[in-house]
């Protein structure tokens, strides 16, 4: 992924938060049909020796697994917010453009056992459960039908080796057109649109202060 240095995302942990709170991401490897992608929520997950990995899992079915073992890294892209940005709302002529932020990220990945799978979709459902008015828990499920439903899945984690984190939410503009752009993004009224205006100010103060 192409990152000008100004709109390069260079904390660990706005980095992580991006993570966690746009986890269905896609899977992309080579296998030797050629590229194949899967779209699959992930888990960021750190071992208790400190190591920072993705989990994820994917139908059994699905060809993609089976030839981690010669695809090398994959690539796991997580996508954010992102919007039209008008050149009619600067103060100048100019072309329009698009406000996103993408992450990329690479690694090798390794397929988990019973009790990590286990662990790994308990996770999953817990923290996606948890402003249900009836959590649904792992622990409802009786042996049997885990072990089925096991056995149609595979789950692997990806050791991560290298991320590209990319904002691009107008840092090139100055103060005042940067200002236009979230006054513009506040009259309208999809939550794209308000979630590019939110990271926007997130970011206001360290580029303006």
């Amino acid at each position: 992924m192409y990152i000008p240095k100004i709109n390069k995302i260079n904390n660990q942990e706005e980095i992580f938060r991006f993570i966690r709170e746009n986890p269905f991401a896609i899977i992309i490897s080579n296998n030797n049909d050629g590229i194949i992608a899967t779209h699959t929520p992930v888990e960021l997950f750190v071992k208790p020796d400190g190591v920072t990995v993705l989990r994820t899992h994917i139908a059994k079915a699905n060809p993609q697994w089976k030839n981690f073992a010669d695809a090398g890294n994959v690539m796991v892209i997580f996508n954010g917010p992102h919007t039209y940005i008008s050149s009619s709302w600067y103060n100048h002529v100019n072309v329009p453009t698009w406000n996103y932020i993408a992450i990329h990220v690479y690694g090798k990945p390794r397929i988990l056992d019973r009790a990590e799978t286990i662990s790994l979709l308990t996770d999953l459902v817990d923290r996606h459960e948890q402003f249900s008015e009836k959590p649904f828990s792992m622990q409802h499920l009786d042996a049997q039908y885990l072990d089925n439903h096991l056995k149609a899945l595979v789950a692997f984690e990806i050791q991560i080796e290298k991320i590209d984190a990319k904002e691009k939410l107008s840092q090139n503009r100055d103060a005042h057109n940067f200002n236009l752009v979230i006054d513009q993004l506040e009259k309208r009224p999809d939550e794209q649109s308000k979630a590019i205006q939110s990271e926007m100010n997130r970011i206001k103060k360290k580029l303006f202060e």
